[in-house]
């Protein structure tokens, strides 16, 4: 099972990149997508299909053009839950997840702390969901968290640890908050293969980044430690540009 996660950065956007073209020849069985910015009514999903993903999954935010994450699969889940139940987690739509025969494929997108009222709300969200995790992969233990979590694990991730250690994304408490979630029983797909540095997923579109590849690695693919010895490979996609962020992928037997 090939699996990408992509922050679009405005899924009409993307498409208007060529996203759909790029879909079919990246190819994976499942694509989760944040910050769709749009509801399903905006979308194209005609031609989505016609591209080999017949069931599509949208939860928007309420609030128009704005965060949204989404499901894309060429194969129908068994089920498919919308939210968390927590009303402050999914107003802005940002958890959608997918069942299938044996995994179950979530799209997360986590706030960023961009102001002080951004961050509290960050930090709220992030206790919340290792408390909806926790109770979650009980029920369904071969669980496969994808999205864009907004956070820099460890310096290897990030192209200036020290003139961003008071940045969000890469504060310490945020930091300890990822490497926690990690620790309480998932594996970071990207790094267990993989530990060189310079391997980013976002880059700003200031001064160049990009070109520079002075980037952010925010975008994972964390994969229940139960599933270890499935994990055949992960990488990340960096030639494909239709957002500021670029594509993550895992596959798993």
């Amino acid at each position: 099972m090939k699996i990408i996660s992509y922050n679009v950065n405005g899924i009409r956007a993307a498409i208007n990149k060529g996203f759909i073209d790029w879909l079919q020849q990246a190819n994976p069985d499942v694509i989760c997508l944040q910050e769709i910015k749009a509801n399903e009514d905006q979308i194209p999903t005609e031609e989505i299909t016609k591209a080999g993903y017949p069931y599509q999954y949208y939860f928007s935010a309420q609030k128009k053009g704005y965060s949204g994450v989404a499901i894309l699969s060429k194969t129908k889940p068994k089920h498919v839950e919308y939210g968390s139940g927590i009303e402050h987690m999914d107003f802005e739509g940002r958890i959608l997840r997918a069942d299938f025969d044996d995994v179950s494929v979530m799209s997360l997108y986590l706030p960023s702390g961009t102001n002080i009222d951004r961050l509290d709300h960050k930090f709220m969200f992030m206790d919340d969901f290792q408390n909806y995790i926790d109770q979650l992969k009980v029920t369904f233990p071969y669980l496969v968290i994808c999205g864009d979590y907004n956070i820099c694990h460890e310096a290897i991730d990030i192209h200036d640890p020290i003139r961003n250690k008071t940045v969000s994304g890469f504060l310490p408490e945020e930091r300890a908050w990822l490497d926690k979630f990690m620790k309480s029983g998932f594996i970071d797909s990207f790094r267990h293969f993989n530990k060189e540095p310079h391997n980013y997923s976002w880059w700003s579109y200031r001064a160049g980044a990009r070109g520079n590849n002075k980037g952010w690695r925010i975008d994972y693919c964390l994969v229940n430690e139960s599933m270890q010895n499935r994990l055949t490979r992960a990488l990340i996609l960096p030639e494909a540009k239709h957002s500021d962020h670029c594509p993550v992928l895992v596959e798993i037997d």
